[in-house]
């Protein structure tokens, strides 16, 4: 296994390892690490301790290959209370992934806490759930660079029937197995950015021996930051006939939900 998903070039550059390899192809790159690699930039650009990264956006334009890779951020709208900024990463000559992050000012007095629902129940021993057919034990990619502890009980996705069909939700716990760099602690949007995108995944509606499900985008917004290594993903996919897929995912730590997550999929027949 890779020392980390990235090694650092220099000058705003990085060396993707295997490590970032997603279930589609083997050329191209997991959402999760450049997510989370644009987040970084999105913070360490004119930082403001008065401010947190609270949301960010991500389009991915095109695959990210596996191989170099180059980031630079600019300030969009400037502020005290707000700011929004912007992170370009680019390969080969190419745009392939924009994310646009608002930081969102810290209070000056308390705030009560209103929490996203009940608490996530333990943490599974491992082994003891069933988890979707993207999710291949002998992943030496992405996927095999996290340890995965899938909720029991979880329902499989269902198969080709010509029946209605309806979401289910489908829980997982993960933490990394290496870090986004090599020595480097991530920021809590960075290590949930890298998590995040695996939602679909995580609550895959339909098996990916037969579909494929692509995501073209990820939204993520953090009350709260995460603490601890573990994190939960309970996921659920709606899916239209039009070939159009929207997975959601309620994002928690052991001590309870700190955000959510969006993605906007292109459903088709393999």
């Amino acid at each position: 296994m890779p020392e980390a998903f990235y090694e650092p070039a220099g000058h705003g550059s990085y060396v993707a390892t295997a490590a970032t390899v997603g279930p589609w192809s083997r050329d191209a790159q997991h959402g999760g690490p450049p997510a989370a690699l644009a987040a970084m930039a999105l913070e360490q650009h004119e930082p403001d301790d008065r401010q947190r990264l609270a949301r960010v956006a991500v389009d991915i334009l095109r695959p990210v290959p596996v191989g170099k890779v180059s980031v630079t951020a600019r300030t969009i709208r400037p502020g005290r209370r707000v700011t929004l900024t912007e992170a370009v990463i680019e390969a080969d000559g190419q745009e392939v992934l924009h994310a646009r992050g608002w930081r969102v000012e810290r209070p000056l007095g308390p705030v009560p806490e209103i929490a996203d629902g009940e608490p996530p129940g333990p943490l599974p021993s491992e082994g003891d759930g069933r988890p979707p057919s993207l999710f291949r034990r002998d992943d030496d990619g992405y996927l095999g660079s996290r340890e995965w502890r899938f909720m029991p009980g979880t329902p499989p996705p269902a198969g080709r029937g010509t029946g209605p069909m309806h979401s289910r939700v489908r829980a997982a716990w993960t933490r990394p197995r290496i870090p986004l760099l090599p020595g480097e602690d991530a920021s809590p949007m960075s290590r949930t950015l890298l998590v995040a995108d695996s939602g679909s995944g995580v609550g895959a509606a339909l098996p990916s021996t037969d579909f494929i499900f692509i995501n073209v985008d990820l939204t993520v917004t953090l009350p709260r930051d995460p603490v601890g290594d573990w994190l939960l993903l309970e996921a659920a996919t709606s899916v239209g006939a039009t070939g159009t897929g929207l997975a959601m995912t309620r994002l928690s730590d052991r001590r309870g939900a700190f955000g959510r997550a969006m993605q906007t999929l292109l459903v088709a027949p393999r």
